[in-house]
Parts: structure tokens; C-alpha cells; sequence
């Protein structure tokens, strides 16, 4: 199983990083699938977050307008699982990595793209997580012992890909 993680401490900042990454692996010739997130800084407010599906899919709005004060999940479920939608229907045995932004509250709840990373784990399909502290935990159940923490960095991902997708050797 060819599964990492990466933790950012910087809010937004695993965002920025998975992103930055996919803008890579692209130029280097790799196929990636699934989504990376893009915040928006507003004036009045929180951020705006939206995905980009890979490789060059749509960007959907994943966040809701809550209003001034409003302290619930703004969370756009359908949005989200429109994003999963999509990136399901891009997986195929060509793509070298699939990129899940995060193993958030719907992945910890069982919904979300726990679908999709567990079909590129049956087709061999490296995979990279952004997660929180906050649903390690659940991430960590979820995955099991063989999930590997990556430091949140270019270099680390990279090797780590590197590795993952080198054919895997029997031993006599």
C-alpha cells in the first residue's frame, strides 16, 4: 500500500504546498488526479476555499457564505461531493499520483473521498493526504500502519513518490 501524509502547521499552508506540488509534478510529465485547494482571502470574512479538480479540471466553490459572525462549518457538502465526482471519474490506472487535499470531517465520517483513495490503493495508485490534527486520528484508523508522514516539503513528497512508484521487486 502506497499511502503518505502531510501535515503543514500554517493555516492554509498544506493547501499551498499540495498545490504547489501538483503545478510540479505536472511540469515534470506526471499524471495526477484528485483535487488541491485554493483559498481566497476576503475583506469582510473568512477565505473562500475551492478545489481544483487535476489535472485540469474545474475549480468548484466548496465553501458557503454563512454571513458576518457565523461560526458553523461552512462547508459546501454537495459542492464537495461534486469535487469527489469528478476527480472518481478521472482515476484511471495511468495516473501516477492521486492528490487528496484533505482527510477531513466527511472522510472521518465515512464520506468524502475515502471512495476514491481506497481505489487508487486497489489499482496501485500512490496516494498523498493533506490532514489536520484534528482528524488524524480518524485518518490514521483509516489508513492503518503503513501510512507514511511526510515533513511538509517538496523534497520529502518528491522522494517519497519517486519510491512509490518504482515497480515493486519480488523476493525469492
Amino acid at each position: 500500500m502506497k499511502i503518505a501524509y502531510t501535515m503543514a502547521l500554517g493555516r492554509g499552508d498544506t493547501d499551498l504546498l499540495l498545490s504547489r506540488l501538483a503545478d510540479t509534478l505536472a511540469s515534470q510529465g506526471y499524471t495526477t488526479c484528485g483535487t488541491v485547494q485554493i483559498n481566497t482571502d476576503r475583506a469582510n470574512g473568512p477565505c473562500d476555499m475551492d478545489v481544483q479538480v487535476l489535472p485540469d479540471g474545474p475549480v468548484l466553490r466548496i465553501s458557503q457564505d454563512l454571513g458576518l459572525g457565523s461560526k458553523g462549518c461552512r462547508l459546501d457538502p454537495a459542492a464537495l461531493e461534486t469535487a469527489v465526482g469528478l476527480a472518481e471519474a478521472r482515476l484511471d490506472p495511468n495516473v501516477d499520483l492521486l492528490i487528496i487535499n484533505k482527510f477531513g470531517k466527511h472522510e472521518a465520517d465515512g464520506r468524502g473521498f475515502r471512495t476514491i483513495i481506497a481505489t487508487a490503493l486497489e489499482l496501485e495508485i500512490p496516494v498523498l493526504v493533506g490532514v489536520n490534527a484534528l482528524n488524524l486520528a480518524a485518518f490514521k484508523e483509516f489508513a492503518g500502519p503503513d501510512a507514511v508522514h511526510l515533513v511538509p516539503s517538496d523534497e520529502p513528497i518528491l522522494e517519497w513518490l519517486a519510491m512509490a512508484l518504482q515497480p515493486e521487486q519480488d523476493v525469492a
